[in-house]
C-alpha cells in the first residue's frame, strides 16, 4: 500500500511526555467498525474498559519485560562517556586478554547487538566500564545489520547486571531523561519475560484492579511473548509498504494460549488483543498453523517474526484490539489499518486529534471492536481475491 495514506499532522504538544497520574487515567476512543468504510466513534475512558470489551472476551496480553537497555559507560583511559543501547542478545562469547606472564586470560561473557554513541569514533577491542561489576568490550560491527557486537562481562548473571546499571529506554519522542517513575510506569503489570527494548504500550493502561473487573465481567486473560525491538520505531522510507524491510522480533505463543484461543473460537467468544505486539504474535502463529496444515486456526510456536500486516493481509484470529495511537507512516499504523481499513483509521485519528487525545507510548488508547466476526472477514477477503467469484 502507499505509505502516504498513513500520514497525518500531529501538533507536538499532543505527544505525551509523562504517563497519566494513574495507569487507568487515560482516555479511550471506542471504534465500532462496521466495515472498511464505516464506524461509530465514542469518547470513553480506560477505567470503563470492563464495561466496553465484548462480552466473554478472551484477552491476550504481551508479557514481555522491558530491559533497562541504555548503559552509560566510560573509557578507562580518558574518562570519556559512551552510551551503549542494547538491542538483543546473540549468545555467549569470549576474548583473550594478554597477561604480564605472556599467557592470555580468557574473559567470558555474553555477546549483544547494540548501538553506540560517543563524541569521538568508537574503537574496537577496547573495554568500557559501566559499573564495579559490569564492563563492555566493543568487538566490531555485525555484517548483516551493521549494529555493534559487544561483549558484556560481569561476575553475576548478565540480566541482573543490566537491571542494576541500565536506564529505562524511553522512546525518542519523549524529550526528557528517564526518572524513577518510568521504572514502574514504562512496564506493564504483567511483564514477566525480559527481552524488550520498548514497552508494549497498550498494556501500560491495565492494572490488577482492571484485570479483576474484567474477570468479573466474564473475561479470561492469557499471554503471548513478543520482545519489542528497536524496529518498532524504524521509519518507513519507501513509497510502497511492500518494499519496506520489516524488522524481526522474537516471539512465543505457548500451548496453553493456543488451546485457549482455539477453544474461544469454537465457543464463539471474541479474542481481544491488548496491543499490536500481541496481534503480531497471534497472527504469526495463525500463519504457521496454515503452513503446517493444521485444522486449528492457531498453533503453539516460537521463533522470530517479520510479519508485516497491512490492508489486504487480513487479521485472522483477533476480533477486537486495545491499542495506543501510533506514529504516522509506521508499520504499527499499517497493522491497525489492516484491522479496520484506512478510511476508518483516518477518521478515528482525525477525531482523536480534534478532541485533544494524547498520543504515543504514554498517551491515550483506542478500543476497536469489529462488527463482523473473523470468519466473515476472511470469507469476504477470499471472495474478493478469487477470480470469477460473485455474490
Amino acid at each position: 500500500m502507499r505509505i502516504d495514506l498513513l500520514d497525518f499532522e500531529l501538533p507536538p504538544e499532543r505527544i505525551a511526555q509523562e504517563p497519566p497520574a494513574d495507569r487507568e487515567g487515560a482516555r479511550l476512543l471506542v471504534v465500532d467498525a462496521e466495515g472498511p468504510f464505516s464506524a461509530a466513534l465514542r469518547d470513553a475512558a480506560i477505567v470503563d474498559l470492563a464495561e466496553l470489551v465484548p462480552q466473554g472476551a478472551l484477552l491476550v496480553v504481551n508479557d514481555t519485560r522491558v530491559l533497562p537497555a541504555r548503559l552509560l559507560a566510560r573509557k578507562p583511559e580518558t574518562g570519556g562517556k559512551v552510551e551503549i543501547f542494547l538491542v538483543r542478545p546473540e549468545g555467549p562469547g569470549s576474548y583473550e586478554r594478554p597477561m604480564p606472564d605472556g599467557a592470555p586470560l580468557v574473559v567470558e561473557g555474553e555477546i549483544w547487538r547494540a548501538l553506540g554513541k560517543s563524541s569521538k569514533p568508537l574503537r574496537f577491542d577496547r573495554d568500557l566500564e559501566v559499573g564495579e561489576d559490569l564492563s563492555v568490550r566493543i568487538l566490531g560491527r555485525a555484517d548483516d545489520d551493521g549494529l555493534l557486537r559487544v561483549l558484556l562481562v560481569s561476575n553475576r548473571p548478565i540480566l541482573e547486571a543490566i537491571e542494576a546499571y541500565g536506564q529505562v529506554p524511553l522512546p525518542p519522542y519523549i524529550k526528557r531523561a528517564p526518572t524513577e517513575t518510568d521504572v514502574e510506569r514504562y512496564q506493564t503489570v504483567f511483564a514477566r519475560r525480559p527481552g524488550a527494548v520498548a514497552a508494549p504500550t497498550a498494556g501500560l493502561h491495565l492494572t490488577e484492579r482492571a484485570l479483576g473487573r474484567l474477570a468479573i465481567a466474564g473475561c479470561d486473560v492469557v499471554s503471548v511473548t513478543l520482545h519489542v525491538g528497536l524496529g518498532t520505531f524504524q521509519p518507513v522510507q519507501v513509497a510502497d509498504l511492500d518494499q519496506h524491510p520489516m524488522h524481526h522480533e522474537a516471539f512465543e505463543v505457548s500451548r496453553a494460549t493456543a488451546q485457549a484461543i482455539v477453544k474461544a473460537r469454537r465457543e464463539g467468544r471474541p479474542v481481544l488483543a491488548v496491543g499490536t505486539t500481541a496481534v503480531r504474535a497471534l497472527e504469526t502463529a495463525a500463519r504457521i498453523a496454515e503452513q503446517r496444515g493444521s485444522s486449528d486456526p492457531i498453533v503453539a510456536c516460537s521463533g522470530s517474526t517479520n510479519l508485516l500486516l497491512q490492508p489486504g493481509e487480513p487479521i485472522r484470529v483477533v476480533d477486537a484490539m486495545l491499542t495506543n495511537f501510533h506514529l504516522p507512516k509506521s508499520t504499527l499504523l499499517a497493522l491497525v489499518a489492516s484491522f479496520i481499513g484506512v478510511h476508518v483509521l483516518r477518521a478515528a485519528y482525525a477525531h482523536a486529534i480534534a478532541h485533544d487525545y494524547r498520543f504515543y507510548s504514554y498517551g491515550d488508547a483506542m478500543l476497536i471492536r469489529r462488527k463482523l466476526p473473523v470468519e466473515q472477514v476472511l470469507e469476504s477477503v477470499r471472495r474478493a481475491q478469487t477470480p470469477g467469484d460473485a455474490g
